[in-house]
């Protein structure tokens, strides 16, 4: 089967690698459908987080059963699945508490399961998923269905992107009549603003100083897009709010300075909802949140407990998140995919095995 391979930065590979087999009575195998590339993915493109290389790569895709193990029901060959970016028991006391990403036996793609078996990447033909009982997340339509009503790429984003901006809104409470300013502009802050609006903010303000994407995001439900950032930024957010800052801020890049972006343009008493996966130092002054009184929560989305709560508006069409893929590539062309996120050419690619 064609796979995607991390040799060292910058340097991607499509590779011929060994069809999955089942290891284990809780696997199953897939044919994968589509995947795609992620902002997370560039860390370790770019350098700046250091891996085993190589190894396989990506973590988002949705694609059709062909074998499960004798102990995996919740699936059957046939079903057209989404499956998170993290794998998990779904019987752990997290996974019970609708954290699965905190699973005891949390399992990452590209990486290796709780028997030693190597997982493969999601940019793959074909991948194995251990803990597959509780990891697999049946949609409920066949592929034909969904390829001819368009819906393969909304979906697609409930294995990561849409999932993540939610948890993001979630996190930072939003609700009716809120005011809230998303920091980040890749798929995951446009996917917040999504996020934001189908959870009755009355006002979404995003943070973007790249045209495309300030376009998307207001096409997405964002009232406003500001271009300024950090202290010009914020003052740019009193401005347009007449003096007020928003209620939640969802922190959707990873960075020192996204972080204090958010943190910056809440009110006293605010909240803050934060995806990004850090990177950069030291990231939440606790003297800024005690003495403003804000709420900070977040972290790794758990993507499997969310899917359920948005699945029917994006078969519906209420939201439309898979609008985030502005360019579509086979496979084969993964190397020039990474590149073309890598230097803003895509803000997100869709890939077709």
């Amino acid at each position: 089967m064609l796979s995607a391979m991390i040799h060292a930065a910058r340097d991607v590979r499509a590779e011929n690698r060994p069809d999955p087999v089942l290891r284990t009575e809780h696997d199953a195998v897939l044919r994968v459908a589509a995947a795609c590339v992620c902002g997370s993915d560039l860390w370790p493109y770019r350098g700046v987080a250091k891996t085993r290389e190589p190894h396989p790569i990506g973590h988002e895709l949705v694609g059709v059963v062909e074998e499960v193990g004798s102990a995996v029901t919740s699936a059957a060959p046939g079903d057209f699945v989404v499956v998170p970016f993290s794998l998990s028991c779904g019987e752990c006391q997290s996974c019970r508490a609708g954290f699965p990403s905190a699973c005891d036996r949390v399992t990452g793609f590209g990486s290796t399961d709780r028997d030693g078996h190597p997982v493969d990447g999601a940019q793959s033909e074909r991948v194995r998923i251990p803990l597959a009982q509780h990891s697999l997340f049946p949609v409920g339509r066949s592929e034909a269905e969904l390829e001819e009503a368009g819906l393969v790429p909304h979906l697609l984003t409930l294995a990561d992107v849409m999932s993540t901006g939610h948890h993001a809104a979630v996190s930072a409470g939003v609700g009716p009549g809120d005011t809230v300013a998303v920091v980040g502009d890749g798929a995951v802050g446009l996917c917040g603003v999504v996020a934001a609006r189908r959870l009755g903010a009355e006002r979404v303000v995003a943070f973007s100083r790249h045209p495309d994407r300030a376009t998307l995001a207001r096409e997405l439900g964002a009232d406003d897009v500001i271009a300024e950032r950090g202290d010009e930024g914020v003052a740019a957010l009193r401005d347009l709010l007449g003096g007020d800052l928003a209620d939640a801020a969802l922190e959707c890049v990873g960075t020192e300075q996204s972080m204090e972006q958010a943190l910056g343009s809440v009110r006293g008493g605010g909240r803050v909802g934060f995806v990004g996966v850090p990177h950069g130092g030291s990231q939440v002054p606790i003297r800024t949140l005690f003495g403003r009184n804000i709420t900070v929560g977040g972290g790794m989305a758990p993507a499997r407990a969310h899917m359920a709560d948005l699945l029917d508006d994006v078969l519906s069409g209420a939201i439309a998140p898979g609008r985030v893929f502005d360019v579509e590539m086979p496979l084969a062309d993964v190397a020039e995919a990474y590149a073309a996120m890598d230097e803003r050419r895509a803000t997100k690619v869709l890939l077709r095995p």
